[in-house]
């Protein structure tokens, strides 16, 4: 599907395809078009990129990447320079991982299973790309994605905001995207925080496995967010002349935020290293202690066990064979050694 946001010079208006002119170069200088396409046919995409603005080669591959190799999952962010425009691409977070954060983990009655963090960042890690000129900005992804919904919903606000340019209306789906990580740090954050109170009271073979998933959740935002904050980087530096001077101060403002949630998730994942080794501290710990009771219990037991042995040996001529008082004395003698030795343990402070 293509949606066509074009600023004549007065108004911002929101068309589909039929908007679409037949060549980028027939656009007055003083005209923003904005071409966004989500879930496009390879039709649509012929059209684009090859018929309203020819792209290279090499950049058509990395945007049609996840249809025509899906199994390879999303290009990783990267910004290039070419003669006549901008490429950039950038994965925002799975649009059911916010909504997943948002709810705790849990799934809302009536409401579709949603799949596990681990699997959506492994599996469904969307792709957007976005081809800048001085009065062109295209977008891409293979699925609707929130961010650019943001967009979209920004500029039915604020449609004088599209005469500054594409530089500018790309820092709008930029900021949205940055902006999805602050529900799914907090989520992380918040269960992180139940982990390591359940360490110390129930360490089990689950709660290691949870923690396992969430290392894998923590590792993946943190990859794609490293990278990001590099094309960010790039972006503010003032190295390509399709950013303006005028609009760095926003993409510094967005790296700001990004710089933010990827130390957040930074700390996550030293947090989630430690965790782990807590775990197995508190495991071995635990182990330790039934050990420290079963063998005070077998030290306990042991002189009891002799006492008996030696009185269960009828002998013919044992002195205490044929006593009246012998079988008494011998369970005294039991309970007098248990008692001693439960009152050494005390002693010693061992229990």
């Amino acid at each position: 599907m293509i949606t066509v946001h074009r600023w004549n010079g007065s108004c911002c208006e929101r068309t589909g395809a039929e908007g679409l002119p037949e060549s980028a170069a027939t656009i007055p200088a003083e005209e923003f078009i904005w071409v966004d396409m989500s879930s496009p046919t390879p039709e649509e995409e012929a059209r684009v990129f090859q018929k309203f603005f020819a792209v290279h080669m090499l950049t058509l591959e990395d945007i049609t990447r996840m249809r025509r190799e899906p199994d390879q999952g999303a290009h990783f962010p990267k910004v290039e320079e070419f003669p006549d425009y901008l490429f950039v691409i950038v994965n925002p977070l799975p649009p059911g991982l916010s909504k997943l954060a948002a709810s705790r983990g849990k799934v809302p009655e009536g409401e579709a299973k949603l799949p596990s963090a681990s699997r959506m960042l492994r599996r469904h890690r969307p792709q957007l790309s976005a081809v800048l000129t001085k009065n062109v900005l295209i977008t891409h992804s293979m699925e609707s994605v929130a961010c650019i919904a943001s967009a979209h919903q920004f500029l039915a606000r604020h449609g004088d905001s599209a005469r500054r340019g594409p530089d500018y209306v790309f820092h709008i789906v930029l900021d949205a995207m940055v902006d999805e990580y602050a529900p799914v740090v907090e989520w992380v954050a918040g269960k992180l925080d139940r982990l390591e109170s359940r360490i110390f009271t129930r360490p089990t073979a689950k709660l290691i496995s949870g923690i396992l998933k969430l290392k894998r959740i923590v590792t993946g935002m943190r990859k794609t967010l490293i990278i990001e904050r590099e094309v960010l980087s790039r972006l503010i530096r003032g190295e390509f002349e399709l950013v303006e001077a005028r609009e760095i101060a926003y993409y510094r403002n967005v790296y700001d935020h990004l710089v933010r949630y990827t130390e957040l998730i930074e700390a996550a994942r030293e947090m989630v290293s430690d965790l782990g080794e807590t775990h197995l501290a508190a495991v071995s710990n635990r182990l330790n202690q039934i050990m420290k009771v079963l063998t005070m219990i077998s030290t306990t037991i042991l002189p009891l066990t002799l006492i008996s042995s030696v009185y269960g040996m009828n002998f013919k001529h044992m002195p205490e064979l044929e006593w009246e008082w012998g079988y008494p004395l011998a369970l005294g003698l039991m309970v007098l050694t248990g008692i001693t030795s439960l009152a050494f343990f005390r002693w010693k402070k061992w229990i």
